[in-house]
């Protein structure tokens, strides 16, 4: 799976128009990350992406603002681990509800909550964690082998090291900078499916 992350602060150009271009190529998901905004103005940017991701079939995931996306009626929503530990109860209502987690502890206690798919990070040095070490593919590796629910890396993801996160045990990444600011969006997701498909008939050779 390709998920795509947003950050609208990094987007060139119109923030809607990325997201139709994003969308148009069918990534797995898009994330709406813009946790910095109002749950007002959050709910108003979220109800325009909706309504782009609708025409392509694209499921638009709620980051954090679980009251938007009942509001919204949107069944994909994404926590932090703190935030869905505390929540989790609330939650039986969403049809998919991913985690972010940063341990193995976390990891674990995210699926046995009913999470029903990870995002594990960073994985690789990444300009959005200045400062902050990578926790690198044994990470990655720990993180997959200690669940059974469907694990994405995000941090510094990139086509040169996207195929080491498939053969750690990775089902998919997350990417926000390169789409939020690459010219040709559609374009790097295509060649992000190409390489999930390499990878697969390599498992299989």
């Amino acid at each position: 799976m390709i998920i795509s992350v947003t950050n609208r602060l990094l987007c060139k150009g119109n923030f809607l128009e990325r997201i139709e271009q994003i969308a148009k190529a069918r990534p797995h998901s898009i994330i709406l990350r813009e946790k910095d905004l109002p749950a007002g103005e959050y709910e108003k940017l979220a109800a325009q992406c909706l309504e782009i991701c609708s025409m392509y079939n694209v499921p638009l995931v709620i980051n954090s603002y679980i009251e938007v996306a009942r509001k919204l009626k949107i069944p994909d929503i994404h926590l932090p681990a703190e935030l869905f530990r505390r929540h989790h109860d609330e939650l039986r209502s969403f049809e998919n509800t991913g985690v972010s987690v940063h341990s193995v502890e976390e990891a674990v206690c995210a699926e046995r909550l009913g999470a029903c798919y990870l995002i594990a990070g960073h994985i690789f040095q990444t300009d959005c964690k200045k400062g902050v070490p990578p926790r690198g593919l044994d990470f990655l590796r720990q993180i997959c082998d200690a669940v059974s629910i469907p694990v994405a890396a995000i941090g510094g993801i990139a086509q040169f090291n996207a195929g080491d996160v498939l053969q750690v045990g990775a089902n998919g990444i997350c990417t926000m900078s390169q789409l939020m600011v690459c010219e040709e969006p559609g374009e790097a997701i295509a060649n992000y499916k190409m390489l999930f498909i390499d990878n697969k008939m390599g498992n299989k050779s």
